[in-house]
Parts: C-alpha cells; structure tokens; sequence
C-alpha cells in the first residue's frame, strides 16, 4: 500500500495502545513491522484463536482499512520458549 507510513500516523497511537494492552495482559509476546516497513507485519500470540480476531476487530489500522487483509496461524515452537 503506498504511503503507509503517512497513512497510519492518524491511527498509530490506537494501534501501539491497543498492543500494548495485550502484552501487558501476556496475550502478545511481540510485534512490528518488517523491513521494508512497507510489506507487512506480524504479532506472535500467546492466546487463542477467539482473543486474535478480537485483536483484529479492534485494531484501529484494520478498522480504517490500512490492513485489508490478514492471516492467522497456528505455530508449532519447537526449539526455545515463548
């Protein structure tokens, strides 16, 4: 999507305080931008399916239609710990 970085400044607060919240209830373990930052994304979660799409749903850059499509996997950790 061109212009990310200018079209997400009205929604980044939203975005890092609704992140946020989850880390701080242990249901996120880390996210960010990948580099470029312009190619997408990704959140590795601690929780289940049903707290993901709650996630989605109130993401304020999926609601404002920055992010028009997504996916959730499952992660089988096989070395080290998350």
């Amino acid at each position: 999507m061109d212009n990310m970085v200018e079209r997400r400044t009205p929604y980044r607060t939203g975005h890092i305080a609704l992140a946020e919240r989850y880390i701080s209830e242990k249901l996120i373990v880390a996210g960010g931008a990948f580099v470029p930052k312009v190619d997408g994304a990704m959140f590795i979660f601690k929780s289940t399916r049903n707290i993901l799409e709650a996630f989605v749903k109130e993401d304020p850059y999926v609601a404002n239609g920055l992010v028009p499509e997504y996916t959730i996997r499952e992660w089988n950790v096989v070395v080290g710990s998350v």
